[in-house]
């Protein structure tokens, strides 16, 4: 008990501290929904009507730009969230490894756009689509080949890293290995 008689967990207000925190809480939960849904009707649309200027109506530069999209938006966010596992246990590797997930998360974001019009079922994700059929024909195809590219090539480098550093260790291995003359 304080000297007013209340105890140390009320706040000035009266209230108990996990109160004000519940509060905090809750008004953040409301937030987060309501940009949410704010954002699940402009974003789509917004994605659509960005990629249909870039493709200009055209199929060669709707694939071409698909195929940039699904590749880079896929292979740099594997290869950043292979470099945060990495350094997660070194020093100063948990900030390290945050800022890679966060960038790879954020590299990410342009095919997760287009994976929310292709997926999407709400009114802007339908009206970005019809929008990207005419303004940017064959960008969501292109960007889900270039995603199976770049998850290929992905493969074949953790392949080729981890045969390499497998044959290096035999090799330090058998270099280190008394041999025997018969």
């Amino acid at each position: 008990m304080t000297a007013e008689g209340t105890s140390p967990a009320a706040t000035n207000a009266g209230r108990p501290s996990w109160l004000n925190k519940t509060i905090v809480i809750a008004i953040g939960v409301v937030a987060l929904v309501i940009a949410y849904f704010i954002l699940a009707a402009l974003v789509p649309r917004w994605w659509g009507i960005k990629m249909s200027q870039v493709a200009d109506q055209t199929f060669t530069r709707g694939i071409f730009w698909g195929l940039t999209f699904g590749i880079l938006c896929t292979l740099v966010p594997l290869l950043l969230f292979v470099a945060a596992w990495s350094v997660r246990k070194r020093r100063g590797g948990k900030v390290t490894a945050i800022v890679a997930v966060v960038l790879a998360v954020a590299a990410a974001v342009p095919n997760l756009m287009t994976l929310s019009i292709v997926l999407g079922n709400g009114n802007a994700a339908t009206a970005a689509a019809q929008n990207m059929n005419t303004g940017a024909p064959g960008f969501r195809g292109a960007t889900a080949v270039g995603a199976v590219i770049a998850l290929v090539l992905f493969a074949l480098l953790v392949f080729v890293f981890v045969r390499g550093r497998r044959r290096r260790t035999q090799k330090r291995l058998d270099a280190a290995a008394p041999r025997s003359e018969v």
